[in-house]
């Protein structure tokens, strides 16, 4: 079983990273991990020409095929995002706009192997579990137009800096034996 782990900040050591580190950890007990970020990968803005309606493929040539083969490989998706202004960084979301092509809103479109699982985590500084809510629904939606299937989300919130993720890691390992427990439904 593989698990794919993206860092949805385009900050490569920051919080977001150091809980990606700690998921990553307690997965590889059970799957071959390979961790990711956002900011590995190149890709320009969605132009909305609608060409991926009628070919199931994207006119702009960069990493979001790279990417989606990434999530190709991988039985389960953990997607760690941390909040900007009450939602996913700009670099996730243009990536997540540029999907169209396997998404199943139209056809034809491209898709995923079926069976795929996707988790969500969610972080943000301040205190309300609000903008984590929303974070995880962002992600939870984008799963579903990839038809994979949500099986838990964490939201974390007071957290800043990488430090606060070590103080969060019960929680964290706590959250990651629930997807263990369930691994046997993945594939």
């Amino acid at each position: 079983m593989k698990a794919l782990i993206l860092n949805c900040s385009p900050v490569r050591d920051g919080a977001t990273a150091a809980i990606a580190g700690i998921i990553a950890g307690q997965l590889s007990g059970r799957f071959a991990v390979r961790s990711v970020c956002i900011d590995d990968y190149s890709f320009a803005f969605c132009r909305g020409c609608r060409n991926c309606h009628r070919t199931a493929e994207c006119v702009l040539q960069d990493d979001v095929a790279q990417l989606m083969e990434e999530f190709e490989q991988a039985d389960l998706l953990v997607c760690v995002s941390p909040s900007y202004w009450a939602d996913v960084p700009g670099q996730f979301k243009a990536f997540i706009d540029r999907c169209t092509p396997w998404c199943n809103t139209h056809a034809p479109h491209a898709a995923l192997a079926p069976g795929k699982k996707g988790c969500a985590v969610a972080l943000r500084t301040g205190p309300g579990m609000k903008e984590c809510e929303r974070i995880i629904g962002t992600i939870e939606h984008f799963f579903g137009h990839l038809e994979i299937r949500c099986c838990g989300h964490l939201g974390l919130c007071g957290v800043e800096c990488r430090e606060d993720a070590e103080g969060r890691r019960e929680e964290i390992e706590a959250f990651c034996r629930t997807i263990t427990e369930a691994d046997g439904e993945i594939g």
